[in-house]
């Protein structure tokens, strides 16, 4: 599955670039689509920040997203790591008491802010204690007519100011003698939309997995189970733990333990956050079905051979074939993901028990009989018990395809 995000470059009175604003595509052509800001932003995080991240985007920079009334009052903000970002406060947003708390909120998370499209208005007062950039659109608010509140401003040493949308030599010498401290637009540069590779979702499990957050109490057990139903939804969980956003005290050797350390109000959120991004159904491509039959099955295997590691080796089955999901390195997805050193050597083909039960499943699947056994002399494991365990992960993989709402 391809995803989509442009960057447009944010220049500083040198003409260095200091950041780049994302902004969501969802498709090559080089223009906003027709889709609500909520979903928008929903999906340029879950498609790009728990993908690759926002520092492989900007190149390490600052990244300004764009923060609308629903995605503020959702607060999908905190699923972007405070360090890395600037929260772009849409125009959209009004100055109600309702949003300044949520405003506040964030500042106090320690989020940079800003002000995009600034108009101002007395509403806007209390705002300015918390935002450390105002944004002007010089098309909406041509220059010539923000000389005062540029002369007001400027006096708040919190509070740096940006032209956006310059488009000549002579808007940029202009907003820079007014004391403009940074710029945006086609004079400088037009955004640029890259393309990733990313993973599809089974949509039908996650609205099992919708279901069950939405009751009274959280079953993380189950929960578990579904998302270990889902590559992408696993992939995007261990993203979320290790994408800056929380601090990491322990290495995830399971998706329930990673689904414990969100606890359940971040987790409803998560599952919030995919809704809100990808509310249509979907089939999982052929790949992915194949890596859940492959985590079963592992973790049948190492459960036999040794029982206490089903719940490793069922995360080595159902990420070994990431690489090809996501045509990307192996080394590189393993460095994406808060593994112990023994689960990212096993993906990476390094010999240990959990490399040498995913080998007795990559050699069943080949179907060659010399290399299978081969790979259960290794775990002295008797091949007898295979097929069972193969027919038994195919159901369990197949368990919620086909179920209906």
């Amino acid at each position: 599955m391809k995803v989509f995000v442009a960057r447009q470059a944010i220049f500083n009175r040198k003409k260095q670039v200091v950041a780049y604003e994302l902004l969501f595509r969802d498709g090559s052509s080089n223009s906003f689509p027709n889709i609500a800001e909520d979903k928008a932003t929903a999906k340029l995080i879950l498609d790009n920040q728990l993908n690759l991240g926002t520092r492989y985007l900007t190149s390490g920079k600052k990244a300004l997203i764009n923060i609308g009334p629903e995605s503020l009052k959702q607060e999908l903000a905190t699923f972007l790591p405070a360090n890395d970002v600037i929260l772009e406060l849409l125009e959209t947003i009004q100055p109600t008491k309702e949003n300044y708390e949520r405003v506040r909120s964030l500042f106090h998370q320690n989020y940079k802010l800003a002000l995009d499209d600034f108009v101002y208005e007395e509403g806007w007062q209390p705002f300015l204690k918390l935002v450390r950039l105002i944004k002007f659109d010089v098309m909406q608010s041509p220059l010539d007519t923000l000389g005062p509140i540029i002369d007001e401003l400027k006096q708040q040493k919190n509070i740096k100011l940006l032209a956006e949308k310059i488009e000549t030599e002579e808007e940029y010498e202009i907003a820079k003698k007014m004391g403009f401290h940074f710029f945006q637009g086609y004079f400088f540069a037009k955004p640029r939309v890259i393309e990733e590779n990313d993973i599809e979702f089974n949509y039908t499990i996650v609205m099992l997995i919708y279901t069950e957050v939405l009751k009274p109490n959280l079953n993380v057990t189950k929960i578990a189970q579904l998302f270990s139903q889902d590559t992408a939804l696993a992939y995007k969980l261990l993203r979320l733990i290790n994408s800056g956003v929380f601090p990491i005290k322990s290495k995830i050797e399971s998706i329930k333990q990673a689904l414990v350390y969100l606890g359940y109000e971040r987790t409803k959120k998560f599952v919030g956050l995919i809704m809100t991004a990808h509310v249509a159904k979907g089939k999982p491509t052929e790949l992915t079905r194949m890596s859940i039959v492959r985590a079963r099955f592992c973790e049948l295997i190492g459960s036999k051979v040794q029982p206490n590691s089903g719940s490793a080796c069922f995360l080595v089955g159902l990420f070994s074939l990431l690489d090809a999901i996501l045509d990307r390195p192996m080394e590189k997805v393993v460095d994406k993901l808060p593994f112990p050193e023994e689960l990212q050597k096993a993906l990476l083909g390094e010999a240990n028990f959990h490399y040498y039960v995913l080998n007795i499943v990559k050699a069943y699947e080949s179907g060659s009989w010399w290399k299978l056994q081969k790979a259960c002399q290794y775990l002295n494991i008797s091949d007898e018990c295979l097929p069972e365990f193969h027919a038994s992960a195919i159901l369990w993989a197949d368990m919620y395809k086909d179920k209906a709402f």
